[in-house]
């Protein structure tokens, strides 16, 4: 049984989708079988990986909304072991399309169930929003990780979400969780990095990943390229932040035994 983690944070522009990509990439060259659900009608994933959202013919939105099996619309990528399942600018209008169907909330999940034993890792990218999209990725989803950017208002709408979590947890999915809290966009040199790190660490202390993800040069390249930043170089700052990670996680969730650890230690 896979373990389905959210990304989710309705503040725009704190890495959310970088980190989706990236950390999906490296659980796959960590040899987990990873699906990298793209459920935002930016479909940033999906064209971060290298697909043409215009080309898509069947997405997240036609398995939500017209019951196409997930099977018909998940695409191998460049990456061995990491598959999508990819959006387009349809899902724009799915939440509207969602409001009279029963068991609304649900959709996403009923699609993921379909799928989720054929993975070790699902991640979905969520919208930049709090809407019905986003709620359903809380409900299909085990845990949430919450990129926060190591900038100015960093904290922001945090209070937010976490509200939004805990009704998701009271009345849709009692079993979800915090994955953790990512800071994302280090600046070493930057006075104030470093002052968010530690205001974020002290607010929520052991829910913070111990991986910090720095700014890039590679980084910021790889999504022109159509592919994950250990893909473009493996050797960057950011493919080892994102492999870090990545071991964090796995190591978190009780899934590397002696032989495992050595093995990925190595990668």
């Amino acid at each position: 049984m896979s373990k389905i983690i959210a990304l989710a944070n309705q503040k725009g522009g704190v890495g959310k989708t970088t980190s989706s990509i990236n950390l999906a990439a490296s659980l796959a060259v960590l040899e987990y079988r990873t699906l990298l659900v793209d459920a935002d009608p930016q479909a940033n994933s999906t064209s971060g990986i290298g697909f043409d959202p215009r080309n898509i013919k069947n997405s997240i939105y036609e398995c939500i909304i017209n019951d196409v099996e997930p099977s018909e619309a998940i695409v191998k990528t460049e990456t061995p072991n990491l598959e999508l399942l990819p959006a387009h600018i349809d899902l724009v209008g799915a939440e509207i399309e969602m409001i009279n169907l029963t068991n609304r909330e649900y959709k996403m999940k009923a699609v993921l169930d379909k799928v989720r034993d054929q993975y070790d890792f699902i991640i979905i990218d969520c919208s930049p929003s709090l809407g019905l999209i986003t709620i359903n990725s809380l409900t299909a989803a085990d845990s949430v990780i919450i990129p926060v950017q190591c900038e100015y208002f960093a904290l922001e709408g945090l209070g937010k979400l976490l509200n939004t979590i805990k009704i998701v947890q009271n009345r849709l999915n009692p079993a979800l969780e915090i994955e953790g809290i990512l800071l994302t966009m280090y600046d070493v040199r930057l006075r104030l990095s470093n002052q968010v790190v530690e205001e974020v660490k002290t607010h929520f202390q052991d829910l913070v990943f111990e991986t910090i993800i720095q700014r890039n040069t590679r980084l910021s390249e790889a999504p022109s390229y159509g592919i994950s930043v250990i893909m473009h170089d493996a050797n960057s700052k950011g493919a080892i932040n994102y492999l870090n990670l990545a071991r964090e996680i796995v190591r978190k969730n009780g899934l590397l035994d002696a032989e495992q650890e050595v093995k990925t230690a190595s990668i």
